[in-house]
């Protein structure tokens, strides 16, 4: 039997929507940078997200030339031969056979790894490690609001197409807080009826049109993908495609946001993690299906978008008694996207002998995933590194941006 962290397990209640949207939480933000309308054309996007419950990098990206690697993984352990053998990325870091569509994104230079990277917290509690990530704080309990709705307040001015819109059971706290524009709101769809919609969308109307404007949308976006089979997820799979699918539709309409969060859930792998086959398998097909519908999804929109994939941090070097991973520190970040200068794994490799390992147990991290997020938010939306800095990271100064990663 699989064994799950108590403090992971979520006490939302069900609901249709939740139901619909396989477990994930789903928010985007409308907003149209001033750039978006420059002379060289660009209209970017931006796409988070994360994978709640401490994602294996040791197993997704397995540095095999490392020679204390597969002593330390086992089992679990991927191989550049055999019948599922791992995607050489260079001749040191392979990815994981569950992820063609990655690697086939990494091939054409639209896809790059960040490797032993991590938050700047250290003590493995998910929820803590997750309110760290998403806060963007060095520490938990200082905020309820998230980096990426700050960071969306240093945006360059532009033109607003609309309110904000989140679909789904809660909103990430990454893009939680105060709205960065005045006269406009998130809005986090209710599980309602039909009833009690219309006179919200009624009371609204009187208030604030747009943000009638926004829930009428939303209402007949659920309906739509309600009624639509391919929309929702099958029995026995996961739906972070499907959710891609529907995030994808939204962001590729020209007044639809261009600001996205998906939180995805599942990835606390203590027991049965499955070497190239198994749960986290499972687990990271249904990513690489995500991100392969963002890229059809988005069409000629591709070009200018990037995708941040992170996680709350890494997990143990060495497998349990289990065949699978107890909490770390270290882990991956994934980069995809048109707009991302990829086909690179950047890593500062700590090495995996016992005396480079974090407390003895952990891939060691040597990069700030703020540093590499900053470097999202420079270069792909021109957001200057004193904002940064001091609001969207605050007292993270130390943490420079990355260079380079946008192409």
């Amino acid at each position: 039997m699989t064994m799950d962290c108590r403090e992971g397990r979520s006490s939302l209640r069900t609901s249709r929507r939740a139901l619909l949207l396989g477990g994930a939480s789903f928010a985007a933000w409308a907003y149209l940078p001033k750039f978006a309308r420059a002379a060289d054309g660009r209209d970017p996007r931006l796409i988070v997200v994360i994978l709640r419950g401490a994602l294996d990098g040791l197993a997704t990206v397995a540095p095999v030339g490392d020679p204390d690697y597969a002593g330390l993984h086992g089992a679990i352990a991927l191989s550049r031969e055999g019948p599922h053998a791992a995607t050489m990325l260079d001749s040191y870091f392979a990815l994981h056979p569950a992820m063609p569509e990655f690697a086939r994104l990494y091939r054409d230079k639209h896809a790059a790894v960040i490797h032993a990277v991590a938050t700047p917290y250290r003590d493995r509690s998910h929820f803590d490690g997750q309110d760290v990530l998403e806060s963007g704080f060095a520490g938990p309990g200082r905020v309820q609001s998230g980096w990426l709705n700050r960071a969306l307040q240093g945006l360059p001015r532009g033109e607003r197409i609309a309110s904000a819109l989140a679909v789904g059971p809660t909103t990430p706290l990454v893009l939680r807080g105060q709205a960065p524009t005045v006269g406009w709101a998130p809005v986090t769809l209710p599980a309602a009826d039909d009833d009690t919609a219309a006179r919200l969308i009624d009371l609204y109307q009187h208030r604030d049109p747009a943000l009638a404007g926004a829930l009428s949308q939303g209402l007949r976006l659920e309906k739509t993908a309600l009624a639509d089979e391919t929309m929702r997820p099958k029995p026995g799979t996961n739906g972070m495609r499907q959710v891609a699918r529907g995030a994808a539709k939204l962001m590729a309409a020209d007044d639809g946001p261009r600001i996205a969060a998906l939180a995805f859930d599942g990835w606390d792998t203590h027991a049965n993690e499955g070497g190239p086959v198994g749960r986290l398998a499972t687990l990271l097909s249904g990513l690489d299906g995500a991100l392969a519908e963002f890229e059809s999804g988005l069409g000629d929109k591709w070009r200018d978008t990037a995708i941040v994939v992170a996680t709350e941090f890494g997990r143990t070097a060495r497998i349990n008694g289990t065949e699978g991973t107890d909490h770390g520190t270290g882990t991956i970040a994934l980069l995809a996207g048109g707009a991302i200068k990829g086909g690179r794994v950047i890593a500062d490799w700590p090495g995996l002998k016992p005396a480079s390992l974090f407390e003895g147990r952990d891939l060691a991290p040597t990069t700030d995933l703020r540093a590499v997020i900053k470097g999202v938010l420079s270069d792909h939306l021109g957001i200057g590194e004193r904002v940064l800095a001091e609001t969207v990271f605050p007292d993270s100064a130390a943490a420079k941006p990355m260079k380079g990663l946008i192409a």
